[in-house]
């Protein structure tokens, strides 16, 4: 049960519903809002948690585990339709930029926080890795309204946003046991040969190549199920379920990072679709970037799911996840606000979630986006929307359930709660403003 004593079942069941109630009702009305909805759910969530009403707290040292699997949930949906949604056909100079992202740039970021976390909060230098690996990684539940928003959109930026939060989720996960072997709590080997080359190598190798053949091989499945008159709705809904299941379970089993794959798994889906049923012809090749290093599209690079041809197990499923990815969004962030209280915001919480905002992010971006010919303009977005959210709330909950002390985990829980409060906050406010400002920008530059 979520609710802990302070909060009876019923009370939960009620405060849920009618959350869920006013979000469906009010659906056009918060769109026209300048904030995302999470603003609403945390400010409930503070609302009625001890720092305001005190009718709900919610303990995430006590409920690690429940918590654990929820936030796992809710990144493995949101991974997948990530996935999805990406372009096709898979082009190095299309993927250069997020692949520097996920890699380049998460690796600084990770540096740049250990660094702050260890030298002025006086966190161990492992418990600072970890810090650094938890709050590194952008997020793919919460930050939807600067990402694709179908399989058809043409937008780079969103492009590379949103291809970013697919990967790094899993290159993350190497400088997390990076972190809990500094600390005594994972092996590393000699010198750090066991982590390099099963950590860092094999895991990620592995977790693509599982991702990409088992995409694949189910796209061939479901173009066969397709002989079919009939749309398969509902076994849609299962297959995409079933590939998330089948992936990560496989992936774990062998050691390989399950975000990856998943993450790769729909892309794969996705491509192999569209090849067979021809919707991948319709797509116009990006422009070279111009002088100003401007990248953009002409139009779609493939075809929004109900213009496509056939249907497709990826455009099938695609409605059901984002339904619960909203779900968990609403449900993950509630909580978040429940377990805050008053003296939570130190200025210990409040600066490191500023310099990650303002100094490690940026500087991260700006460290690998010099290897393309991106627009300071799109160079800038890129280094503000870093969203942080669900995906840091599991990696912290997987540190602890993997043996993190009691008083690092305390300080680990406060420190990284508050970047996330502090990112749906901040980025929630800013991200329909600057994307219009943005979009006003770019169409005057393309209509020269």
């Amino acid at each position: 049960m979520l609710a802990t004593r302070s909060m009876t079942s019923e009370l939960w069941f009620l405060l849920v519903g009618v959350l869920l109630l006013t979000r469906g009702l009010t659906d056009s009305l918060l769109k026209r809002l300048p904030f995302t909805p999470a603003i609403l759910y945390l400010l409930v969530g503070l609302l009625v948690g001890p720092m305001m009403l005190n009718v709900f707290h919610f303990n995430p040292l006590k409920e690690s585990a429940l918590l654990e699997v929820l936030a796992e949930v809710a990144v493995l949906i949101s991974l997948f339709s990530a996935g999805i949604k990406m372009p096709v056909p898979f082009s190095f100079f299309r993927w250069r930029t997020p692949i520097l992202l996920a890699t380049v740039s998460m690796t600084v970021s990770v540096g740049l926080v250990a660094a702050f976390a260890h030298y002025l909060l006086g966190l161990p230098l492992g418990a600072g890795v970890l810090l650094g690996a938890i709050l590194a990684p952008t997020d793919p539940v919460l930050a939807t309204d600067v990402q694709i928003r179908h399989p058809g959109d043409p937008d780079q930026l969103r492009f590379n946003l949103t291809c970013e939060a697919g990967m790094n989720d899993g290159s993350a996960f190497p400088f997390v046991m990076l972190g809990l072997g500094l600390l005594g709590l994972h092996e590393l080997g000699e010198f750090g040969q066991r982590w390099a080359l099963v950590d860092v190598l094999w895991a990620t190798v592995a977790g693509i190549a599982i991702g990409v053949i088992s995409g694949a091989a189910l796209g061939h499945m479901g173009w066969k199920l397709r002989n079919e008159p009939n749309k398969h709705t509902l076994m849609d809904d299962f297959l995409g379920l079933g590939l998330i299941g089948v992936v990560y379970g496989l992936s774990v089993l062998v050691q390989a990072w399950g975000f990856l794959a998943v993450f790769f798994a729909a892309v794969a889906l996705r491509q192999t679709e569209l090849k067979l049923t021809g919707a991948g012809l319709v797509i116009t090749e990006m422009r070279q970037p111009d002088h100003m290093g401007l990248e953009a599209t002409q139009s779609g690079p493939d075809v929004p799911p109900d213009t496509e041809p056939t249907p497709t197990v990826s455009g099938g499923s695609l409605v059901f996840k984002e339904h619960l990815e909203r779900l968990s969004e609403l449900m993950l962030v509630l909580l978040i606000g429940g377990t805050l209280f008053l003296d939570s915001w130190s200025w210990r919480a409040l600066f490191l979630a500023l310099f990650l905002f303002m100094v490690a992010r940026p500087l991260s971006v700006l460290a690998c986006l010099p290897l393309t010919r991106m627009s300071w303009p799109m160079r800038g977005m890129i280094g503000w929307f870093g969203v942080r959210g669900i995906g840091a709330l599991y990696y912290l909950m997987y540190a602890i359930q993997h043996g993190l002390p009691e008083d690092i985990a305390v300080e680990l829980i406060h420190l990284t709660l508050i970047a996330v409060s502090l990112s749906i906050l901040v980025h929630g406010t800013s991200v329909k403003p600057l994307m219009s400002l943005f979009g006003r920008y770019r169409k005057r530059f393309l209509s020269r």
